[in-house]
Protein backbone atom coordinates (compact mmCIF):
# COMPACT_ATOMS: atom_id res chain seq x y z
CA UNK A 1 0.00 0.00 0.00
CA UNK A 2 2.77 2.37 0.64
CA UNK A 3 4.49 1.83 -2.19
CA UNK A 4 1.21 2.18 -4.59
CA UNK A 5 0.77 5.80 -2.63
CA UNK A 6 4.55 7.03 -3.23
CA UNK A 7 3.93 6.04 -7.25
CA UNK A 8 1.05 8.37 -7.00
CA UNK A 9 2.83 11.40 -5.38
CA UNK A 10 0.90 14.54 -6.38
CA UNK A 11 3.49 15.86 -9.43
CA UNK A 12 3.45 19.26 -7.81
CA UNK A 13 4.35 18.13 -4.17
CA UNK A 14 5.99 19.76 -1.68
CA UNK A 15 9.42 18.45 -2.69
CA UNK A 16 8.47 18.90 -6.32
CA UNK A 17 8.22 22.55 -5.95
CA UNK A 18 11.45 22.76 -3.57
CA UNK A 19 12.95 21.48 -7.53
CA UNK A 20 11.31 24.45 -8.91
CA UNK A 21 12.06 27.48 -6.35
CA UNK A 22 15.31 26.40 -4.58
CA UNK A 23 17.71 27.28 -7.42
CA UNK A 24 16.03 30.64 -7.72
CA UNK A 25 17.34 31.53 -4.23
CA UNK A 26 19.72 29.05 -1.73
CA UNK A 27 20.98 26.48 -4.37
CA UNK A 28 21.17 29.47 -7.65
CA UNK A 29 23.31 27.84 -9.46
CA UNK A 30 25.48 31.42 -10.24
CA UNK A 31 25.34 33.21 -7.66
CA UNK A 32 25.61 29.87 -4.59
CA UNK A 33 27.24 27.48 -6.89
CA UNK A 34 29.23 29.35 -8.72
CA UNK A 35 28.55 27.97 -12.26
CA UNK A 36 28.25 28.87 -15.74
CA UNK A 37 29.81 32.39 -15.04
CA UNK A 38 31.62 32.17 -18.50
CA UNK A 39 28.81 32.67 -20.16
CA UNK A 40 26.74 35.08 -17.32
CA UNK A 41 29.98 38.09 -18.81
CA UNK A 42 29.66 37.15 -22.18
CA UNK A 43 26.21 37.19 -23.48
CA UNK A 44 25.04 40.59 -20.76
CA UNK A 45 25.80 43.54 -22.31
CA UNK A 46 22.16 43.46 -24.01
CA UNK A 47 19.04 42.16 -22.65
CA UNK A 48 17.86 40.57 -25.53
CA UNK A 49 20.44 37.77 -25.97
CA UNK A 50 20.61 37.20 -22.41
CA UNK A 51 16.93 36.09 -22.62
CA UNK A 52 17.42 34.02 -25.52
CA UNK A 53 20.70 31.92 -23.60
CA UNK A 54 18.20 31.85 -20.79
CA UNK A 55 15.42 30.10 -22.53
CA UNK A 56 17.81 27.80 -24.40
CA UNK A 57 19.63 26.65 -21.61
CA UNK A 58 16.33 26.02 -20.04
CA UNK A 59 15.27 23.64 -22.85
CA UNK A 60 18.84 22.29 -22.78
CA UNK A 61 18.27 21.52 -19.21
CA UNK A 62 15.26 20.18 -18.95
CA UNK A 63 15.45 17.91 -21.97
CA UNK A 64 18.48 16.50 -21.58
CA UNK A 65 17.67 15.95 -17.55
CA UNK A 66 14.54 13.93 -19.26
CA UNK A 67 16.37 12.07 -21.63
CA UNK A 68 18.96 10.77 -19.11
CA UNK A 69 16.66 9.68 -16.08
CA UNK A 70 15.02 7.81 -18.96
CA UNK A 71 18.23 5.95 -19.91
CA UNK A 72 19.63 5.95 -16.99
CA UNK A 73 19.38 2.20 -16.02
CA UNK A 74 20.32 0.79 -19.71
CA UNK A 75 23.30 3.59 -19.31
CA UNK A 76 26.74 1.71 -18.50
CA UNK A 77 29.05 3.67 -16.30
CA UNK A 78 32.03 3.94 -18.02
CA UNK A 79 30.25 5.66 -21.09
CA UNK A 80 28.17 7.91 -18.80
CA UNK A 81 29.88 11.50 -19.44
CA UNK A 82 29.82 10.56 -23.42
CA UNK A 83 26.03 9.99 -23.37
CA UNK A 84 25.34 12.73 -21.21
CA UNK A 85 27.60 14.52 -23.93
CA UNK A 86 25.78 13.17 -26.82
CA UNK A 87 22.65 14.21 -25.44
CA UNK A 88 23.11 17.50 -24.62
CA UNK A 89 24.91 18.25 -27.73
CA UNK A 90 22.16 17.15 -29.67
CA UNK A 91 19.63 19.64 -27.94
CA UNK A 92 21.84 22.49 -28.47
CA UNK A 93 22.40 21.95 -32.28
CA UNK A 94 18.18 21.61 -32.56
CA UNK A 95 18.64 25.18 -30.38
CA UNK A 96 21.18 26.61 -32.54
CA UNK A 97 19.06 25.47 -36.00
CA UNK A 98 15.93 27.27 -34.37
CA UNK A 99 17.59 30.09 -33.30
CA UNK A 100 19.44 30.55 -37.11
CA UNK A 101 15.73 29.98 -38.13
CA UNK A 102 14.06 32.43 -35.88
CA UNK A 103 15.75 34.93 -34.53
CA UNK A 104 19.35 35.27 -36.71
CA UNK A 105 20.20 38.22 -35.71
CA UNK A 106 20.23 37.18 -31.85
CA UNK A 107 21.84 33.90 -32.83
CA UNK A 108 24.80 36.14 -34.42
CA UNK A 109 25.40 38.07 -30.95
CA UNK A 110 25.17 34.76 -29.35
CA UNK A 111 28.28 33.42 -31.73
CA UNK A 112 29.98 30.76 -30.35
CA UNK A 113 28.31 30.57 -26.75
CA UNK A 114 25.22 28.66 -27.74
CA UNK A 115 27.55 25.73 -28.94
CA UNK A 116 29.32 26.26 -25.06
CA UNK A 117 25.89 25.26 -23.59
CA UNK A 118 27.00 21.72 -24.40
CA UNK A 119 29.77 22.04 -21.81
CA UNK A 120 27.97 24.44 -19.15
CA UNK A 121 28.70 22.61 -15.89
CA UNK A 122 25.16 23.89 -14.78
CA UNK A 123 23.53 21.35 -17.27
CA UNK A 124 26.44 18.68 -16.81
CA UNK A 125 26.35 18.65 -13.01
CA UNK A 126 22.42 18.13 -12.94
CA UNK A 127 22.98 15.41 -15.35
CA UNK A 128 25.16 13.72 -13.34
CA UNK A 129 23.87 14.27 -9.73
CA UNK A 130 19.94 14.66 -10.60
CA UNK A 131 19.07 13.00 -13.74
CA UNK A 132 20.96 9.78 -13.18
CA UNK A 133 19.60 9.09 -9.90
CA UNK A 134 15.72 9.79 -10.08
CA UNK A 135 12.70 9.58 -12.05
CA UNK A 136 11.89 12.04 -15.69
CA UNK A 137 9.38 14.52 -13.93
CA UNK A 138 11.66 15.16 -10.43
CA UNK A 139 14.52 15.48 -13.39
CA UNK A 140 12.22 17.65 -15.83
CA UNK A 141 11.22 19.68 -12.96
CA UNK A 142 14.99 20.07 -11.37
CA UNK A 143 16.37 21.14 -14.99
CA UNK A 144 13.53 23.69 -15.37
CA UNK A 145 14.32 25.00 -11.87
CA UNK A 146 18.31 25.41 -12.87
CA UNK A 147 17.83 26.74 -16.34
CA UNK A 148 15.82 29.48 -14.62
CA UNK A 149 17.65 30.06 -11.94
CA UNK A 150 20.27 30.23 -13.80
CA UNK A 151 18.52 32.79 -16.29
CA UNK A 152 17.22 35.00 -13.77
CA UNK A 153 20.79 35.90 -12.94
CA UNK A 154 21.35 36.40 -16.45
CA UNK A 155 18.68 38.82 -17.16
CA UNK A 156 19.23 40.91 -13.83
CA UNK A 157 22.79 41.68 -15.51
CA UNK A 158 21.47 42.25 -18.47
CA UNK A 159 19.04 44.50 -17.38
CA UNK A 160 21.67 46.88 -15.03
CA UNK A 161 23.89 46.40 -18.09
CA UNK A 162 22.01 47.65 -20.74
CA UNK A 163 20.09 50.21 -19.14
CA UNK A 164 23.67 52.56 -17.48
CA UNK A 165 25.71 51.42 -20.24
CA UNK A 166 23.32 52.29 -23.54
CA UNK A 167 20.62 53.92 -22.17
CA UNK A 168 18.46 51.11 -23.11
CA UNK A 169 15.99 48.20 -22.54
CA UNK A 170 15.73 45.40 -24.93
CA UNK A 171 16.69 47.73 -27.63
CA UNK A 172 14.31 50.44 -26.52
CA UNK A 173 15.03 53.79 -25.07
CA UNK A 174 13.93 54.39 -22.38
CA UNK A 175 16.63 57.22 -20.41
CA UNK A 176 14.47 60.40 -21.33
CA UNK A 177 16.26 62.80 -23.56
CA UNK A 178 16.17 65.67 -21.06
CA UNK A 179 18.78 63.58 -19.11
CA UNK A 180 21.46 63.58 -21.78
CA UNK A 181 20.83 67.31 -21.96
CA UNK A 182 21.17 68.17 -18.36
CA UNK A 183 24.57 66.06 -18.72
CA UNK A 184 24.18 62.14 -17.98
CA UNK A 185 26.21 60.24 -19.93
CA UNK A 186 25.95 56.39 -20.89
CA UNK A 187 28.45 54.17 -19.12
CA UNK A 188 30.36 52.63 -21.11
CA UNK A 189 32.15 50.18 -18.76
CA UNK A 190 29.01 48.37 -17.95
CA UNK A 191 28.70 47.32 -21.49
CA UNK A 192 32.92 45.72 -21.26
CA UNK A 193 33.12 41.97 -19.84
CA UNK A 194 35.06 43.32 -16.45
CA UNK A 195 31.59 45.05 -15.15
CA UNK A 196 29.21 41.52 -15.84
CA UNK A 197 31.93 40.00 -13.09
CA UNK A 198 31.66 43.34 -10.95
CA UNK A 199 27.59 42.92 -10.87
CA UNK A 200 27.84 39.38 -10.77
CA UNK A 201 29.91 39.96 -7.56
CA UNK A 202 27.38 42.28 -5.79
CA UNK A 203 24.73 39.64 -6.48
CA UNK A 204 26.34 37.34 -4.73
CA UNK A 205 26.99 39.22 -1.86
CA UNK A 206 23.54 40.86 -1.37
CA UNK A 207 22.50 37.13 -1.64
CA UNK A 208 24.41 35.91 0.83
CA UNK A 209 23.92 38.44 3.08
CA UNK A 210 20.50 38.40 3.23
CA UNK A 211 20.50 34.19 3.28
CA UNK A 212 24.00 33.57 5.27
CA UNK A 213 22.51 32.01 8.14
CA UNK A 214 20.56 29.21 6.11
CA UNK A 215 23.84 29.06 3.44
CA UNK A 216 25.72 28.04 6.48
CA UNK A 217 23.30 25.51 7.99
CA UNK A 218 23.39 23.64 4.58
Amino acid sequence: MSAEIKEREPLFSAKNIKLLKNPLNFENPITVQVLGICSALAVTAKLEPAVVMSISVVFVAAISNVVISLLRNGIPPRIRIIVQLVVIASMVILVDQVLKAFVYDVSKQLSVFVGLIITNCIIMGRLEAFAMANKPWPSFLDGIGNGLGYGAILIIIAFFRELLGSGTIYGYHVVPESFFELGYKNNGLMILPPMALIVVGVIIWVQRYYTRELIEKN
